[in-house]
């Protein structure tokens, strides 16, 4: 048994200055095999497979596959999996009768974060927690995911729910459920690059939470909820809404120069640049950006956000980028090619969200293949000096 003087010891030490990364900067918190970040080279690898090779060879199923399973599928795998996928896309009848229920002014990622956690209800066999069972839950989550999305905006717009078509893919089917019409082959394909391009990233906020809440052994809704609550965060998942806001405040092509001119004297953060971890130009907004050049090209209104944001980009590298490494991220150019295919600002977060759901259940899985509950300490910053006053002395 630790004695008085060891236990005054203890709370010394919590109590002395120290220095520590704020926001776990750079701190290793697990090992991992799902993906990795090279942020001073600006790549990004999904079971060390560059994120290029996929965007441009791949679906977003099979990168689904890859994420949970740790390899690329055989043909008959990955049949197999996209038939699991459709089947699951329908959600149960009495979730739809929820959505229905819920305020129309709600913001996309409340509802979403609503109807992960009801999800959790309806599960046949809540207490089985085995690696199958997750797995198959997790395929489930995946599919639903954008069922979920495009049923509450269909709530919110005053329009009947539309039914999965299984004759679509996962992107295709999540436009038509979101629009009622089936998607153009542009808009079908830049959303599943889109979808392929977010669905992980290491160790982000929403990852980490996914991963310490599953880290009690708890139920994957509850851990999926907590990484849906993360994701909502204007620093996380809006950040590519608060792009698209910059822009409009922006006003035209006449005020941009001068807009930057202002922003980068009053050392104005700008949205869609930097990075915790890339320190380069993030490969993800390279790939995005292209597709905002298609669609620039077939819209006018698109040109010209395309022509601002290429001057907002040239001015921030010129002053930032060799000097502090701050170069576009995977929203700068991500809220551009969503408002492009109609999508409003509030859904922007949401899409991104469909795409996670891989990525959150890959690391899910891990987490737990090899789980030890989350316990840090922090810093204390009290004195441990004082005493209860009585009521009458206060």
């Amino acid at each position: 048994m630790a004695t008085y003087a060891e236990h005054k010891s203890e709370a010394a030490k919590y109590q002395e200055a120290v220095s520590y990364p704020k926001g776990l900067e750079g701190v290793i918190l697990c090992d991992s095999a799902v993906s990795f970040v090279d942020g001073t080279a600006g790549k990004l690898y999904y079971r060390d497979i560059a994120i290029q090779e996929l965007a441009e060879n791949s679906t977003f199923e099979e990168v689904s596959y890859l994420l949970l399973f740790g390899h690329l599928p055989k043909k008959n795998e990955l049949e197999d999996f996209d038939k699991k996928l459709r089947t699951y896309r329908a959600l149960p009848p009495e979730v739809l009768e929820s959505i229905k229920k819920f305020p129309k002014g709600a913001h996309p990622m409340a509802a979403l974060r609503t109807v992960t956690s009801t999800l959790g209800m309806y599960d046949p066999h809540p207490e089985d927690h085995s690696t199958a069972t997750n797995i198959e839950r997790s395929i489930k989550l995946i599919a639903q995911f954008a069922t979920i999305v495009a049923a509450f905006e269909r709530h919110r717009e005053g329009k009947p729910f539309v039914a999965p078509d299984n004759g679509l893919s996962h992107a295709g089917n999540f436009m038509y459920m979101f629009k009622g019409t089936k998607p153009a082959e542009l808009d079908a394909k830049a959303m599943d690059v889109g979808l392929i391009l977010h669905a992980d990233h290491e160790m982000n906020a929403s990852t980490i939470s996914c991963r310490v809440v599953v880290s009690s052994q708890t139920d994957i809704y509850s851990a999926v909820t907590a990484g849906v609550g993360s994701l909502k965060g204007p620093l996380h998942g809006g950040a590519n809404e608060e792009v698209m806001k910059t822009l409009e405040t922006v006003g035209g092509m006449r005020n941009v120069e001068t807009w930057m001119k202002n922003a980068l004297a009053n050392k104005v953060k700008v949205p869609g640049f930097g990075h915790r971890v890339y320190k380069y130009y993030d490969p993800r907004a390279a790939i995005l950006k292209s597709f905002a050049e298609q669609y620039a090209k077939i819209n006018p209104s698109i040109q010209e956000k395309l022509e601002m944001a290429k001057i907002i980009e040239r001015m921030m590298i010129e002053s930032l980028g060799d000097a502090k490494g701050i170069y576009p991220n995977v929203d700068f150019y991500s809220g551009i090619i969503y408002t492009a295919m109609g999508f409003k600002m509030d859904t922007f977060t949401p899409i991104f969200a469909v795409a996670r759901i891989s990525g959150w259940c890959a690391q899910i899985l891990e987490q737990l293949s090899d789980n030890r509950i989350y316990r840090p300490r922090c810093h204390y910053t009290g004195d441990l000096n004082k005493h209860y006053v009585p009521m009458s002395q206060r």
